[in-house]
């Protein structure tokens, strides 16, 4: 007699880049094994590949790190863990008035969302006829970085890759028709102000954010500690 073959639940979220419906499910035994192997390791790596086999899966193949971006990646892949083992999580933080005490916060999942600044755009205008048009970094970008650079060729490489246009004098140069080369020598033009108005694209973009509140148990001073990116919310 064969197995009984047991019926997954499904679900349906918005996509937070794009707005658009789709139906995710809970992970399964086999890709809950995935991710606690891969968060053993403590490769960055490791974890990042789970997190895409994970999510693209539950959500039927419609979000993975390669097309989207990785606050979407990394909202979906919440969801999907506050339906399979619950919306709530234990997390260690560290108080902010001491830098060095740490406390046990209940965070609720499903009070996580995507917090988008007012002033972001994703269109940087460099003169009054030359603009930047960006796409939005994806997890597959940021694992394809070199482990033995620095914070300031980090980003520099990632304004490289996620450029997506370039609009001079009215001509649209798309990125696919660059070289490598003529972007980094693009980039190198770039003066003190025009970076700092680019380097706003990434500090401004949509991203995975909650705030918590904490209490200091030896001085009892209570603040705020900001939440930021999946690596916050892992248990």
């Amino acid at each position: 007699m064969a197995l009984p073959k047991l019926k997954t639940p499904e679900f349906k979220l918005l996509i937070p880049s794009t707005q658009e419906e789709i139906r995710y499910r809970p992970f399964l035994v086999k890709e809950q094994k995935i991710l606690m192997i891969a968060q053993e390791s403590e490769d960055e790596k490791n974890i990042g590949d789970a997190l895409n086999i994970l999510v693209s899966e539950c959500t039927f193949g419609e979000v993975n790190a390669d097309k989207n971006p990785m606050f979407d990646v990394e909202y979906v892949f919440l969801q999907i863990r506050s339906k399979s083992v619950g919306s709530e999580v234990s997390l260690m933080i560290t108080c902010p008035d001491d830098g060095e005490t740490q406390v046990e916060v209940k965070v609720n999942l499903e009070d996580i969302g995507v917090q988008r600044s007012v002033e972001h755009t994703d269109v940087i205008d460099l003169t009054e006829d030359i603009k930047i048009k960006f796409r939005y970094p994806r997890l597959s970008d940021i694992q394809g970085m070199p482990e033995n650079i620095g914070e300031f060729e980090r980003m520099t490489r990632l304004v490289n890759i996620c450029i997506e246009s370039v609009e001079s004098g009215g001509d649209i140069i798309h990125y696919i028709d660059m070289t490598s080369q003529e972007v980094d020598d693009f980039i190198d033009s770039f003066n003190g102000d025009q970076l700092i108005q680019v380097l706003k694209f990434f500090e401004t973009m949509p991203k995975v954010r909650h705030v918590v509140d904490v209490i200091n148990p030896k001085t009892k001073v209570k603040g705020e500690v900001l939440l930021e990116g999946i690596e916050s919310f892992l248990e």
